[in-house]
């Protein structure tokens, strides 16, 4: 048809660019696994899952598989309310629920942009808080990645043109694996008052902190953020977001975020099955430095084989190539050699940063990674 000439043209540039996406095929368990977020394991193992299905089979009154209505309307709310008292004895702060991190960030961002507020962003943050800021409409600026000398030079020459500026960044980013100046964005907040901190703690939870409550505890600093955004579909093997706060603050967000208010409840199955591995996850600091060595080795090994540093500062380790075709080809012979590794491309990384990323997991072993490292050797000297 030829209204739909415009679309067919824009998937042939795409694919004449190398940057045609498609879902990858089933991965049977042959292959070696280096693309999900199942950082702790707990998917892996089925530890958490098998828990469950025993306290489901003994329970006369089970939570329900289906929530048939947004949680404004719900009648079945003890096992929403029971995993929000969970998270907000484990942190100190109110909880409130969503069905993605996507949804989390929209809603939470377009949400807090009343009259008179600045949004100000890292320049790597996640698309969700993008289209949040788009979202908004409000008055939006981004400084470099994690520069905090430009963010001050733009809060001193900006912040008191507002009555409030939210700083939105990531705990950890999920592309290249590094860590934000978490201390020093809060000693900002001090030097000015009306500077209030968002931070994604998406690929922090579970992995970092003595409890695996993220960055923000490892640093001592989960008083000091004034909204932390938790995503379950990662280290707790689950569904859903959680927004952390102030009582008044989710208050505000159960009233304005969209996306809590108009989206159909996740199921409260799925909450009690969060809520378990949640539980569980704040035990596993074995898994934890099991996974931190893991990422150690790879990143050095890296380093060894390409002669380049590698950004990295957690469980997330990129292989840096820098162009489209050859992305998408050592993903091919990644999985040739039994290795399942996803090709990031633009707009997902900026051009020239193509990548391969590695999304580790305590449930790989140290012999796993030596396997992977032998095959990018060989792949970078054929």
């Amino acid at each position: 048809m030829a209204m739909l000439e415009a679309y067919t043209e824009i998937l042939r540039g795409l694919e004449k660019e190398s940057r045609l996406r498609a879902i990858p095929p089933h991965a049977d368990g042959s292959l070696i696994d280096f693309t999900g977020n199942d950082y702790l394991g707990i998917a892996a193992t089925g530890r958490v899952e098998n828990d469950l299905i025993e306290e489901l089979a003994a329970d006369p009154c089970p939570p329900p598989f289906t929530s048939v209505a947004s949680r404004l309307l719900a009648s079945n709310q003890a096992e929403y309310q029971m995993l929000e008292q969970t998270l907000a004895e484990a942190y100190g702060k109110q909880a409130l629920l969503f069905n993605s991190g996507y949804h989390a960030n929209t809603g939470c961002v377009s949400a807090l942009a009343v009259p008179g507020t600045l949004l100000v962003t890292d320049k790597l943050v996640h698309a969700s808080i993008i289209d949040g800021v788009r979202m908004s409409g409000a008055p939006f600026r981004r400084f470099p990645h994690n520069d905090v000398e430009r963010l001050r030079r733009l809060l001193k020459k900006e912040a008191a043109d507002y009555e409030r500026v939210w700083v939105i960044v990531e705990s950890i980013y999920s592309m290249d694996g590094d860590i934000a100046p978490l201390r020093e964005f809060v000693a900002l907040k001090r030097e000015f008052p009306n500077v209030a901190l968002y931070v994604d703690e998406a690929h922090g939870l579970g992995v970092r902190g003595r409890t695996g409550l993220g960055l923000c505890e490892e640093l001592g600093l989960i008083d000091d953020a004034d909204l932390i955004i938790l995503t379950f579909g990662k280290a707790c093997a689950s569904m859903g977001a959680a927004a952390l706060c102030s009582p008044t603050l989710r208050d505000f967000l159960l009233n304005s975020a969209r996306s809590f208010i108009f989206s159909t409840a996740l199921p409260p199955v799925n909450a009690a099955y969060t809520r378990h591995s949640f539980n569980a996850l704040r035990l596993m600091c074995g898994e934890r430095e099991h996974l931190a060595d893991l990422a150690e080795k790879l990143r050095s090994g890296l380093e060894q084989i390409t002669g380049d540093k590698n950004p990295s500062q957690s469980q997330i380790v990129p292989w840096m190539i820098g162009d489209n075709a050859r992305t998408v080809e050592y993903a091919r012979r990644l999985r040739e050699a039994g290795l399942l590794a996803m090709p990031i491309r633009r707009p997902t990384v900026a051009a020239g940063t193509e990548r391969i990323r590695f999304s580790l997991s305590s449930a790989l072993s140290s012999a796993d990674i030596d396997r992977l490292l032998s095959a990018i050797k060989a792949i970078s000297q054929s």
